[in-house]
């Protein structure tokens, strides 16, 4: 990884949802611009906020996917990253940082 680069796996499919009633949203249902969880599996030098092993909230549509030995990742910088979840960031509360 180079600089402020974070390689990230998407927790989710972009296929079908199920809300909290039990209602399946399907894949083609347009929802405006949400943002996707994503676990960060490497880290540039220059990454400060992020360790791997993190989760990580960032736009999906500005992302660049890659391919590594079969499995699909994001290629985000950090400065695109909208939040992170950790236990270490912040014990008391809900662990983001935003």
């Amino acid at each position: 990884m180079l600089h402020d680069r974070v390689l990230v796996r998407q927790d989710g499919g972009e296929g079908e949802r199920l809300s909290s009633s039990g209602i399946v949203i399907p894949a083609t249902a347009s929802v405006g611009r949400r943002l996707s969880w994503a676990t960060a599996v490497g880290i540039g030098p220059n990454v400060r906020s992020i360790v791997v092993g993190d989760r990580v909230l960032f736009d999906p549509d500005e992302r660049a996917e890659v391919e590594l030995h079969g499995r699909d990742y994001v290629l985000l910088r950090e400065r695109d990253v909208h939040a992170v979840a950790a236990r270490r960031i912040d014990s008391d509360g809900t662990g983001l940082y935003l």
